[in-house]
């Protein structure tokens, strides 16, 4: 879902429809967290939210981890990454196409107002509009209807696979078959929203009602660059009933801040450490306080098509050769102390259907020679514009990228002989916007942290033609088609193959380049317990308890 889950992914498609069809993960309470001191405030590390808290126009991670906490969604998922029932009585289908949703009874927002069937109707089809501009419309891509609501210019504001049946059954209907889609609806594109969140969004954004574990501590919880107050949702009775007193996000303007924070005991839980100090994080924690453990994410560079140098036959050379001109293994090992693995493509070793050996993978091989080779056969097409040399945006607030991204931009330097800079921005919120309004004037620090468990969710969102989070604004009919064949296909097998099939496309074009896959580095102060990091890489706040 989000720019930035510690097992074997779940991503098997039927097991998951007849998982979710029936009575299983239900009201009773994690009582994991209960031997703690639940009247302890947990303080965490945060992020400036992009914009207004509203589900369907979140795609990054400092907003995520917000709205996770306020909704829940038909499902969630567990610390394995296992789909477990929320909101959802139950989900069924007999065709993979046309799926019928039954919604708990009894259940409500933490003002008080029903979760109907409508909630969920009205949100999505308000998140698939085009005249909403909602950054996670894409996500409602496979519903019948949605091209002609998500059309540029598009006045229809419903999609026609959406049927409300009563208050608490609602009937959808699939353009395709696809086994796989209620996996996806523990992402927070798929919450529910009050009315007035659609009538208002941008006041309700800055003071969100949802139907999850926590709910905002009153008007002024959002202190805008300085915290988010959360506080427990009596009303809220699921598997992630909150076990502390509530969540404060304080928002750094850096993580070493916030380790030193850490470090003296002044923050309760720090998601990641800072690049210069994974040395020795173990060392100053100890391992009974800190975690280092593989997730479902990676790290990669996007470089915009609608940069001039790269576009067309020249520029897909020159991003082979920037891929190859990229030492890899020396990066990882001496700036992560090996605490990243070197990529092999674009999604992620702990899921299900990966694979290290895809045709193409040897473009993320470092091979400097052949580097200069691929920039002198561009050079040949159409010579690089000096004035507009290459630079890489970075968020200097949040995950200590400068290290790394120096090192990447003297590698280049050194083996292509180019020019390059890292272009710092002060905040994530400001080089994302600049992203998402498709200005960047380089190539930006990018990422994914997953949202659901599959090989899709790190392809369709990213890479596919229109999807809110295509930073290059990719365009690939083909592997659109074969994003649509995998989606379809009878087995679990069978979808992975197209997938890995289309990435064979991405491996080709670089859109991205991938760096690294993500390894879940954190750690905890001594004033808490009951600490434990999800199969996103994300720790369970509602988990955490004092001591």
């Amino acid at each position: 879902m989000r720019f930035t889950r510690t097992s074997k992914m779940l991503s098997v498609a039927a097991v998951a429809v007849l998982a979710l069809s029936a009575c299983g993960g239900g009201d009773g309470s994690s009582e994991s967290g209960a031997e703690g001191d639940t009247s302890r405030v947990i303080i965490a590390d945060g992020s400036e939210p992009q914009n207004p808290l509203i589900p369907t126009n979140t795609n990054e991670v400092g907003g995520g981890a917000v709205l996770d906490l306020l909704f829940a969604g038909l499902i969630s998922y567990d610390a394995d990454g296992k789909p477990q029932n929320e909101m959802a009585e139950s989900i069924e289908t007999e065709d993979a196409q046309n799926y019928t949703i039954k919604l708990k009874e009894g259940k409500t927002f933490s003002n008080g107002a029903p979760v109907t069937a409508s909630s969920f109707v009205d949100a999505w089809n308000y998140g698939a509009a085009a005249k909403n501009a909602q950054l996670s419309s894409y996500f409602f891509e496979s519903i019948e209807g949605y091209d002609e609501a998500s059309a540029e210019g598009s006045e229809v504001d419903t999609m026609s696979g959406l049927k409300v049946i009563d208050d608490t059954t609602f009937e959808v209907t699939l353009k395709q078959p696809e086994s796989d889609w209620p996996l996806r609806l523990g992402y927070s594109a798929f919450y529910p929203m009050i009315p007035e969140a659609l009538a208002d969004p941008k006041t309700y954004g800055e003071n969100p009602v949802g139907n999850g574990p926590y709910k905002f501590d009153g008007e002024g919880a959002w202190e805008h660059n300085q915290e988010i107050n959360l506080v427990p949702n009596e009303s809220y009775e699921g598997p992630q009933k909150a076990q502390n007193a509530g969540i404060t996000f304080k928002i750094y303007q850096n993580d070493t801040t916030a380790y030193q924070d850490l470090i003296s005991n002044n923050l309760d839980v720090l998601k990641t450490i800072p690049t210069s100090d994974v040395k020795n994080f173990k060392n100053d924690l100890g391992e009974e306080r800190s975690i280092e453990s593989p997730y479902a994410g990676n790290q990669t560079i996007a470089i915009p098509y609608y940069l001039e140098n790269w576009s067309g036959e020249a520029g897909k050379l020159r991003r082979q050769a920037l891929s190859m001109a990229i030492d890899r293994e020396e990066i990882t090992s001496v700036i992560f102390s090996n605490g990243r693995t070197p990529a092999e493509d674009f999604t992620a070793p702990v899921l299900d259907g990966y694979s290290a050996d895809l045709p193409g993978s040897e473009n993320l091989e470092f091979n400097p020679e052949k580097a200069k080779e691929l920039w002198e056969e561009a050079e040949k097409i159409s010579p690089y514009d000096e004035s507009q040399p290459l630079t890489i945006a970075y968020n200097a607030d949040k995950g200590d990228h400068k290290t790394w991204v120096e090192a990447v931009v003297n590698g280049l330097k050194n083996n292509l002989g180019i020019e390059v800079t890292g272009k710092p921005y002060a905040t994530f919120k400001e080089v994302r916007t600049e992203a998402s309004d498709a200005v960047l004037t380089g190539a930006i620090r990018s990422g994914w942290q997953a949202d659901y468990p599959s090989l899709y969710n790190f392809l369709g969102p990213i890479y596919a033609t229109g999807a809110g989070s295509n930073d290059a604004r990719y365009e690939n009919p083909e592997f659109d088609a074969l994003l649509s064949e995998g989606l379809s296909a009878s087995t679990v097998e069978e979808g992975n193959e197209k997938m890995n099939e289309a990435q064979e496309m991405l491996l080709e074009d670089l859109p991205a380049i991938p760096l690294w896959y993500q390894v879940a580095q954190g750690g905890w102060s001594t004033n808490v317990t009951n600490v434990e990091f999800g199969w996103n890489g994300v720790p369970l706040y509602y988990a955490i308890t004092g001591k």
